[in-house]
């Protein structure tokens, strides 16, 4: 009988070695309502992987992770657009993790060996570099204070890197390891130290840290934000930018092409979205270009330049029509201070009740001038609403979504309008009617 014990306990043994055990991300999301489902992705350098996703019961989820799931960043998604409903956090495969997400507090975790001290360290870092920035708002000069603070933001670093030994938060943490002045400096001074020493304790090649959103926001933040103190113009701070991002690229020897791929165009997507259009064609002429070509990857270069095309500064593409036996063309146009290029179809109820109503508006703006593209499948509609808008220029876009002129302004919707200005650059992209002539008024 103990002989049957003594095999059985091996038995035990040698099966639990050969088992990896599962584990779960739960935990609930509040308000509860505003919420109904939550997909986990694994994320890779510059590139993501579906692991597991599950619907919410009265706010609460249990995602079961499978027993082969990869150690790393997870990104938890609850909401569309996916690319801004979202939190990270760190998966060992070694534990359960528990968590609450409130759609003001964000997510707090009650139970994780990696994500606890992960956002606990943030935050203590960060409260102590908050310290530093407020005696220099006030104006303290004395070394001591500054030894001081310097001393318990090199306390927190360490004693977050030896809490974290063994696991995946402490890459992280290391990572983050700031600047500590060795006396008192004048803020400039401390400013160019800071910036200068910013890229040390960051490995741009360790996998771990391209696999997670972490390399993406220290890159950005250096970028935008490290410019120089005082009152600069947009144009300044602009050249400041051009010259943060030619850092990054020294920075990033060794790196591969397709991960600068994926940080350069992270880059450009912020630079174009804050309307940085220096900064971001430096970006994308100097840098970006370069890299699709080398990672064959044509779509990025085709949808920035789509883009570019329709952004606000861009002159409008061309459009041709004709106006009985006379040729016209957009370009050519003249007379008007201000054009206004509407998609439209008559078959569009939308259409029918807005384009009216903007005709009669417009009787009282002589130095504008409409040219009205119409989405058609055929001439037999078109032409009887078309004539009611006498006013307007009328082209005519077979094909409707699939046509060209469709293609080449993006439209998704009718009516879809674009205010140019005396030289047909895009000036404003009002969403209806009543915004059009909001924007006329306010010119």
């Amino acid at each position: 009988m103990h002989k049957i014990k003594e095999i059985i306990s091996i038995l035990v043994v040698l099966f639990s070695f050969g088992l990896q055990a599962q584990h779960s991300i739960y935990g609930t999301f509040s308000p509860a309502k505003d919420y109904k489902w939550v997909i986990a992705y694994e994320l890779k350098p510059g590139d993501h992987r579906f692991v597991a996703n599950t619907k919410l019961q009265n706010g609460n989820f249990a995602l079961n992770i499978p027993k082969d799931a990869p150690t790393g960043t997870y990104r938890m998604v609850y909401g569309v657009p996916q690319e801004e409903l979202y939190f990270d956090i760190i998966y060992s495969g070694k534990e359960d993790v528990q968590l609450n997400f409130d759609s003001k507090q964000g997510v707090t975790f009650l139970s994780s060996k990696e994500n606890i001290p992960f956002r606990d360290y943030f935050t203590e870092i960060a409260a102590t570099q908050q310290e530093i920035i407020n005696c220099y708002q006030e104006g303290i000069t004395d070394e001591s204070v500054f030894l001081q603070l310097g001393e318990k933001l090199k306390s927190v670093q360490q004693a977050y890197e030896k809490k974290t030994e063994g696991l995946i938060a402490q890459k992280f943490i290391k990572a983050n390891s700031p600047y500590i002045s060795p006396k008192y400096e004048p803020i400039q001074e401390y400013i160019q130290h800071t910036k200068k020493n910013y890229f040390n304790s960051l490995d741009l090649t360790d996998p771990i840290l391209q696999s997670s959103s972490f390399l993406t926001d220290k890159i950005s933040n250096y970028v935008f934000t490290s410019l120089p103190m005082g009152t600069i113009n947009t144009e300044e701070k602009e050249h400041a930018m051009i010259e943060n991002v030619k850092r990054v690229n020294t920075e990033m020897v060794g790196v591969s092409a397709v991960y600068k791929l994926h940080v350069f165009h992270s880059l450009w997507r912020q630079a174009a979205g804050d309307k940085l259009n220096n900064v971001s064609d430096f970006i994308f002429n100097e840098l970006i270009k370069k890299l699709a070509n080398e990672t064959n990857r044509p779509k990025v270069i085709d949808d920035i330049e789509f883009y570019n095309s329709l952004r606000i500064g861009a002159t409008a593409s061309e459009i041709t029509w004709k106006d009985g036996n006379t040729n016209k063309s957009l370009s050519t146009l003249k007379g008007a201070s201000t054009y206004i290029l509407v998609f439209w179809s008559s078959t569009c109820s939308h259409c029918l009740k807005e384009l009216p109503a903007l005709h009669k508006e417009l009787k009282k703006y002589p130095k504008v001038k409409v040219v009205a593209v119409g989405l058609e499948d055929n001439e037999t509609t078109w032409k009887p609403e078309a004539a009611k808008l006498s006013d307007f220029e009328h082209a005519i876009a077979l094909g409707r979504w699939n046509s060209d002129y469709a293609k080449q302004y993006g439209i998704q919707r009718t009516p879809t309008y674009f205010i140019l200005d005396k030289d047909k650059h895009i000036v404003a992209k009002p969403q209806t009617d009543k915004e059009v002539i909001t924007f006329l008024r306010n010119k």
